[in-house]
């Protein structure tokens, strides 16, 4: 199945739900950092998170950038994701493993840790917005549905997901349940979502039956109106990271650290954090950076 994301109301527009499949993408940033197991579900589930959320992020060009410290093994990491389905992210520590937890699962929260969650909010116009909330458990999914309530002041339910074994990620996705003010009244109706999203396994599971999202959604929500938008975004995993932005960085170091790379290096490497994706500028590259300075000195 392809990776992609849904929307849909129900409640007369008072439940918003969105769900997004994130296999594909998840693979390659596994294949792109060689994280662990557990390095690829925390970094799959955040991954999943940040597209979740930028989905209802309108503005052209808008982002939101969700960073979590802890201090557990893993360090830490960040991922970046857009309205336009694309997201990247990296781990500080990829090849940290872990024992499988109490429950047999991937230890997500003992390598994450305790710590925060920090979340950037950039709209495309404007100062961005930005929050910080204390970790709940580092499994993610409670750590951003904790944000989500506090911070966006939005009861909401997250479901993640990132199934991995020898053959790689066979599944990965999540989705995303928010209550709106009109619907976030109706007590009766909160319970019921409370008790549905409590029977579910989890998500891979659903995915691994071969239940699409449709499914999900109408087994979650058939019965409360739901209504299910007929667009299809298709997600991915993407760096804006290219050959020119590096010799653009390089640049602002100046004159006299770009001919010591020259004398000393034989040249210059970079690798972005992001995709790792390596960059290589020979001699010739920082001498015609340094004749560009020269000439603006002119």
């Amino acid at each position: 199945m392809a990776d992609q994301l849904i929307r849909g109301t129900a409640a007369d527009n008072g439940i918003r739900v969105v769900g997004v499949i994130t296999t594909k993408l998840t693979q390659e940033a596994r294949d792109r950092h060689k994280l662990s197991y557990v390095a690829t579900a925390a970094l799959g589930r955040t991954m999943a998170s940040a597209l979740l959320i930028s989905s209802s992020m309108k503005k052209q060009g808008s982002r939101i950038n969700l960073r979590i410290k802890g201090d557990g093994p893993l360090g830490g990491l960040l991922v970046d994701a857009g309205p336009d389905g694309t997201v990247r992210g990296y781990v500080q520590n990829p090849s940290v493993e872990l024992p499988p937890n109490s429950k047999g699962k991937l230890d997500v929260g003992g390598a994450v840790g305790k710590g925060f969650l920090y979340a950037v909010k950039d709209f495309g116009h404007g100062y961005p917005y930005s929050s910080t909330v204390e970790l709940v458990s580092g499994e993610i999914g409670d750590d951003v549905t904790h944000y989500l309530a506090t911070s966006e002041q939005t009861p909401s339910a997250l479901v993640l997901g990132v199934f991995v074994g020898s053959e790689g990620v066979t599944a990965a996705g999540g989705i995303l349940l928010q209550i709106l003010p009109k619907a976030a009244r109706d007590e009766t109706l909160v319970t019921k979502l409370e008790s549905r999203l409590g029977t579910l396994s989890g998500f891979t599971p659903l995915l691994q039956q071969g239940k699409s999202l449709h499914d999900i959604f109408q087994d979650l929500l058939g019965d409360e109106g739901l209504h299910i938008f007929p667009e299809t975004q298709m997600v991915r995993f993407d760096c804006g990271c290219t050959f020119d932005r590096m010799m653009g960085a390089l640049k602002m170091l100046g004159k006299d650290e770009l001919q010591d790379m020259i004398e000393k290096d034989g040249g210059a490497e970079a690798t972005c954090n992001f995709c790792n994706e390596v960059y290589h500028a020979d001699v010739d590259h920082l001498s015609g950076l340094i004749s560009e300075l020269d000439q603006q000195e002119a």
